[in-house]
């Protein structure tokens, strides 16, 4: 059987006295596109922010390739290969593309910043995504799905393995959404492992190989993208049956 790349096994966090997740599962493998479901405040955001390293866990542990991974904070989280793309993208909009892609880790010659190999090298990348503009370019000039594709190809740059979206067409036209989708499939054909947050279920039908469901901070189950339906879905994240309102 496939070793998992990501397992978070038995995840706690508490604030004070309150649980905002209990003994939460979740393992996901190299090459495929895991969407993390549940309704607000089911815990979403807070599991993905302990394997961002932004939030340290009360108890569980996060293993990689099956080995235990000692997180302290985001660097930890970096040097694992894990980032997360937030809905508000963590840019610099005065920098260029590429100061923007090395930012933190600046190529340097003879104690000073070599622009010119930062830019080649972040060109480089952005011809892998496919992007129409370029490195040299500031951020302040791109459109919000160019600014994703800076993101994206920042996460490239740093060799990350699990990229975490969260509701990442939230801001996209649906020819930038469709782009969107063309890249991740690309990104999981070359062994990616991408965590997908979304609350449009279509994009969950479209995209994803396995769902995972959260519900009041406590993980309900995995569904393989045979198995969800609609109502299935819909049951598992509120706990009992209702309406397709999620759909969209």
């Amino acid at each position: 059987m496939t070793t998992p790349l990501l397992q978070m096994k038995a995840i706690s966090r508490r604030f004070g006295h309150f649980y905002a997740l209990q003994d939460v599962n979740l393992t996901v493998y190299a090459g495929e596109v895991h969407a993390l479901m549940g309704e607000n405040g089911a815990g979403k955001s807070t599991l993905m922010k302990i394997l961002a390293g932004a939030y340290p866990a009360t108890g569980g542990e996060i293993l990689i390739e099956c080995r235990p991974l000692l997180m302290k904070g985001p660097k930890d989280a970096l040097s694992a290969g894990i980032t997360l793309i937030y809905q508000e993208f963590n840019l610099a909009p005065n920098l260029t593309v590429a100061e923007n892609i090395f930012l933190g880790s600046e190529i340097h010659r003879a104690g000073m910043v070599h622009r010119r190999q930062m830019v080649q090298t972040a060109q480089q990348v952005l011809d892998r995504l496919g992007a129409r503009f370029r490195a040299s370019d500031r951020v302040m000039g791109l459109s919000i799905a160019e600014q994703q594709q800076v993101e994206i190809a920042r996460a490239l740059h740093r060799q990350i393995r699990i990229l975490v979206m969260y509701e990442p067409t939230a801001a996209l036209s649906t020819r930038e959404t469709e782009q969107l989708f063309a890249l991740i499939k690309r990104l999981r054909q070359e062994g990616m492992a991408i965590i997908y947050i979304s609350h449009r279920m279509a994009e969950v039908y479209a995209l994803s190989d396995r769902v995972s469901v959260l519900r009041d901070g406590r993980y309900v189950g995995a569904l393989t993208r045979e198995q969800p339906s609609a109502s299935e879905l819909v049951r598992m994240m509120v706990g009992r049956d209702t309406a397709e309102r999620f759909i969209q």
